[in-house]
Formats: C-alpha cells, sequence, structure tokens
C-alpha cells in the first residue's frame, strides 16, 4: 500500500530526527561472516514519517544504491535544493488605514448585499495595480465598489525568499445592510 508524503516543513528538521544511514562494511578476507560494528538499518524499512534530506524522502526504498559511489561511502544523501520561503500580502495591518468600500445607495435602498472575492495584483511598492473579480457578489454596483476601493488600498508586499515580489492576492470585501 503506498504511503502518503507529508509536505516539506518550512525549516529543515534536526540532524536527530534523520534515520541513522548504514555505513558500508569492507569484505572480509577470510569468507567468515562476521557481525558489524555498527547496527544497520535494513534498505527495505520505511520511516513513520520521512524527512527532508533523509533517504526515504529523496530517493525511495533503495537509497543508499541510487546515490553516487562517493556519497554512499561517506554516509550522506544528495541534498534537496531548499524549498522557497514565500510570505503572502497583505492588507490587514492597522497602520495602512485601508477604508471600507463605500456603500451603493441604489443598492442599500433595494437591499442588495453580499460578498465580492476579488483577485488584486499587489506591487513591491504596496499598491494594487489591478483588481479583478473573481467571484461576483450577484450585483453589478457591489463589485464595481469594491473593485475601486481595493485599488486605493495599500498593502503590505509579498516577499519570496526575504525579497518583496509582485503577487496576486485574494481579497474578500463583505456588504451587509445593519
Amino acid at each position: 500500500m503506498p504511503t502518503q508524503m507529508q509536505p516539506a516543513p518550512a525549516s529543515p528538521s534536526p540532524a536527530s530526527d534523520r534515520l541513522p544511514q548504514a555505513a558500508p562494511v569492507p569484505p572480509n578476507p577470510q569468507g567468515a561472516a562476521a557481525a558489524p560494528a555498527t547496527p544497520q538499518t535494513p534498505q527495505h524499512a520505511a520511516p513513520s514519517q520521512a524527512t527532508p534530506g533523509s533517504a526515504a524522502s529523496a530517493q525511495g526504498s533503495n537509497s543508499a544504491a541510487a546515490q553516487g559511489p562517493i556519497e554512499a561511502a561517506a554516509g550522506r544523501t544528495a541534498a534537496a535544493p531548499a524549498a522557497p520561503q514565500i510570505v503572502l500580502p497583505s492588507s490587514s495591518a492597522a497602520h495602512l488605514h485601508n477604508p471600507a468600500p463605500p456603500y451603493p445607495v441604489l443598492s442599500r435602498r433595494l437591499g442588495e448585499q453580499g460578498r465580492v472575492l476579488l483577485r488584486v495584483r499587489i506591487e513591491v511598492d504596496g499598491s494594487a495595480s489591478a483588481a479583478q473579480i473573481y467571484a461576483s457578489s450577484g450585483f453589478v454596483r457591489l463589485d464595481h465598489a469594491a473593485q475601486q476601493a481595493v485599488l486605493r488600498w495599500r498593502f503590505v508586499p509579498g516577499s519570496r525568499n526575504g525579497e518583496a515580489q509582485p503577487m496576486w492576492f485574494l481579497v474578500p470585501i463583505h456588504f451587509v445592510l445593519e
């Protein structure tokens, strides 16, 4: 039965969580079977959870054979590239002072209410350069009011590996009559 792999954590796991690597046993010239000096983990044993950098998650069950001869002899696994650290943009910071969109007068009179989900392009400077309707409230006036308001908002830009990057971000706007 295939096992499901867990998503890799954002930071590498400590070395104590990794599986012990079996040291290569030199051939015995006398032909007698000698007990190995170090405990070995069978190659077919599967860990309960694969960790990044472990032989089980990088190469499967036959990891020593799949590694190069230098890495296998040294007991090291091939290093996997680190996953990029991605931080999504945010509009919830109190210092941004983003006002709520104005409720259209006609929509208020007609009792229109709903939730608009906008797909907003956040630039490196925190400004919104584009806003697309991702999910409509069902009322054009509410959708348009939300779109116009979000284009004037300021955001904390998203970053990738600590460097600010332009990103698309979903922003919900709720229109509720009180």
